[in-house]
């Protein structure tokens, strides 16, 4: 339990979420989210214990679902792993900003990833269906109605099992991502945001006592929290 941030703050926003904001450092961010991602949220581990099975267990392909894509880091990382492995994975990535499809327009994408500015709310409107339903750094911006809102449209896209990744709020977290962050990312809005971010993240107490019926909440090291749901 966090000493310092006893309290989730749901009351501050990140920077990069205001539509006014920097575009040359809302970009930078989404590059600098590639190596943030890349040593610290561990889709690596996830996809080697939880989505890695599930192609084989389907001649190695599954369709894919990412919801909140950021800047597009998440789904190619995954596709690369996938096909390390001899599997083929059918992304659809979508999010509400329309910065992220912007810059995700301009990465170098294999074809079986597909980048959309739409809402999850629509897809289901879609009536389409996923193996599997993931996020990344979504969870945290969500107060519960809205959390309990994506949780059932995920249940309802995916067939085989979801995976809601995101931050542990961690006094610990806030300290070496505060000292680190400042050195290593600039003209961007990580640092800034990324401490906005510890902030309004959940403790897993706090996380398992609102995660919906079925779902559970595992920790991942560092400073992760895992909620899932499986069909």
């Amino acid at each position: 339990m966090p000493f310092f941030l006893t309290d989730r703050d749901s009351t501050i926003t990140e920077r990069m979420d205001d539509p006014s904001c920097d575009t040359v450092k809302l970009f930078n961010t989404y590059k600098q989210f590639w190596w943030i991602n890349r040593f610290l949220s561990k889709w690596d581990r996830i996809y080697k214990n939880e989505i890695r099975p599930i192609l084989k267990n389907q001649n190695g392909t599954a369709s894919l679902l990412d919801i909140g894509f950021g800047g597009g880091d998440i789904p190619i990382q995954l596709d690369r792993l996938a096909k390390k492995d001899g599997f083929k994975l059918q992304i659809t990535a979508i999010e509400a900003d329309k910065r992220s499809l912007d810059f995700a327009d301009k990465l170098d994408t294999p074809s079986n990833i597909h980048f959309e500015n739409i809402l999850s709310t629509e897809i289901l409107r879609q009536q389409k269906k996923f193996d599997l339903v993931i996020s990344n750094h979504v969870i945290h911006h969500l107060d519960n109605e809205t959390l309990q809102k994506i949780c059932k449209e995920a249940e309802q896209l995916a067939t085989q099992k979801v995976i809601f990744n995101d931050l542990k709020r961690s006094d610990w977290a806030y300290l070496f991502f505060f000292i680190f962050s400042k050195l290593l990312f600039w003209n961007s809005f990580v640092s800034e945001d990324g401490l906005i971010s510890l902030k309004r993240s959940y403790t897993f107490k706090e996380l398992s006592a609102i995660a919906p019926k079925g779902w559970t909440v595992k920790k991942l090291f560092p400073f992760r929290l895992v909620l899932s749901y499986d069909h």
